[in-house]
């Protein structure tokens, strides 16, 4: 990322752009007046994608200009200033290991969260290198790797009639300017906060709570996400 450059002027990638999380995303930033681009494997159906989240970004923007294209994410991770990793966590090693160079230098969000499903409900998996920031971090040695953006609902992210969002970010990173920019980016969505949570060891932690806001969901029929009193 450019030295100095104001955080509403970054070119945001969102890689796993055709995703709930993703798409969620990439509507609300759109429609606070970012550069929004949207990676995937497959990107003609991402540019297909890419048209429906400009006019969701439109219908809710305040008079920002909205600007969102799609592509492949290799083509995403070269031509964005700030990239948000929202993949699937089968794919997640796999996918940024390609894009080492293209993302060297950049600021990284890794937003994945390592969970599956069984007759008892969510629950954890488990990472070696100990949470999925701290995997995209060890494949992504030159970049910027931020935890952040684990807890706020793709639902919400897409439901357009809901003006704002009742929400705090965790945000966690070993480089303060990096963690800086992204509760910045956080702060630009209407109800949001970005609020720093410690060092990327402590990505285990904000990513498995995931799990219990999901379990929330499930009994309460909610869209849970979090607040941080006192801050």
């Amino acid at each position: 990322m450019s030295e100095g450059r104001a955080v509403e002027d970054l070119v945001v990638g969102v890689l796993g752009g055709t995703g709930p999380q993703g798409r969620g995303l990439a509507v609300r930033l759109a429609a606070a007046g970012q550069q929004v681009l949207l990676g995937s494997r497959d990107a003609e159906r991402c540019a297909d994608v890419a048209e429906q989240v400009a006019e969701r970004a439109t219908a809710a923007a305040a008079g920002s200009e909205v600007s969102v294209r799609g592509g492949s994410n290799a083509d995403v991770a070269g031509a964005a200033d700030l990239v948000v990793v929202a993949v699937p966590f089968a794919g997640h090693a796999a996918t940024l290991a390609e894009l080492t160079t293209p993302l060297a230098g950049k600021i990284v969000v890794d937003c994945v969260v390592p969970m599956a499903f069984d007759e008892l409900g969510a629950y954890v998996l488990d990472v070696p290198e100990g949470s999925v920031a701290q995997q995209a971090a060890a494949l992504l040695p030159d970049s910027q790797v931020v935890g952040a953006f684990h807890h706020v609902s793709a639902a919400l992210l897409e439901d357009v009639s809901q003006p704002t969002l009742d929400c705090d970010v965790m945000v966690v990173g070993d480089v303060r300017e990096a963690t800086d920019t992204v509760q910045a980016l956080a702060g630009r969505l209407p109800g949001m906060r970005g609020i720093y949570a410690g060092r990327l060891r402590n990505a285990r932690q904000v990513e498995a709570l995931t799990v219990n806001l999901v379990s929330c969901n499930r009994r309460y029929k909610a869209h849970a996400g979090i607040r941080i009193t006192d801050v």
